[in-house]
């Protein structure tokens, strides 16, 4: 089978022992070729305009620009490219955001080979593609409703900011942040701020 015929991958990870891996690894499996690799978000954007792969394999956590970014700002181009995602974070907000912004499929690195060709075959047939215990974590996910300013409060408490000090970060005094802080606990339904900021990670609602 030559190229013509084969679905052609696209393989996106900022780690270059990760992307020769993968690499390696597609281009054994007959029916399969990888035609471009790239290192980061942008990066990805530029050669999927010039090699057009059938499947983008997408890391999620790169530098310029991240796994979720690149796919959103190649499908505004290309409404019909298709995504697996491949990343060690199994966070149900990492899954959701990644699935929202237009992913077909999203594996855990570490999977046999054998269920990322499934992957690739699946959803170059147009189908998506969720390894259960992928779909475990979206079966009991409730993503809480937080605002974008619970957001940044949040993401400051993670770094270990005290409430006067976000107050003077976010320009509010530092009642407002105790209400603020009292409504994401309230939303993550935690009892304090290290548990907060613990749950928040683990679900992948903010990173570090």
């Amino acid at each position: 089978m030559g190229l013509a015929d084969s679905i052609r991958v696209m393989v996106v990870d900022d780690h270059a022992i990760m992307r020769s891996g993968l690499i390696s690894m597609i281009d054994r499996e007959p029916g399969m070729a990888v035609v471009a690799e790239a290192g980061d978000g942008w990066e990805a954007l530029e050669l999927f305009r010039r090699f057009l792969p059938h499947i983008t394999l997408m890391d999620l956590r790169m530098p310029r620009m991240d796994g979720v970014e690149s796919i959103k700002s190649i499908r505004r181009e290309f409404p019909g490219s298709r995504f697996i995602v491949l990343t060690t974070y199994d966070g149900d907000e990492d899954i959701f955001r990644a699935l929202e912004a237009g992913a077909q499929a999203y594996l855990l690195k570490g999977m046999k080979s054998s269920e990322l060709f499934d992957a690739i075959r699946a959803v170059h047939a147009g189908r998506r593609y969720i390894p259960p215990e992928v779909a475990r974590s979206l079966d009991s996910w409730n993503r809480p409703d937080l605002t974008r300013r619970e957001l940044e409060v949040l993401k400051l408490l993670a770094s270990g900011a005290s409430n006067k000090e976000i107050a003077g970060r976010i320009g509010t005094t530092e009642g407002t942040v105790k209400s603020y802080v009292i409504n994401i606990l309230g939303k993550l339904g935690v009892h304090d701020r290290t548990e907060a900021v613990t749950v928040a990670l683990k679900r992948g609602i903010i990173h570090l």
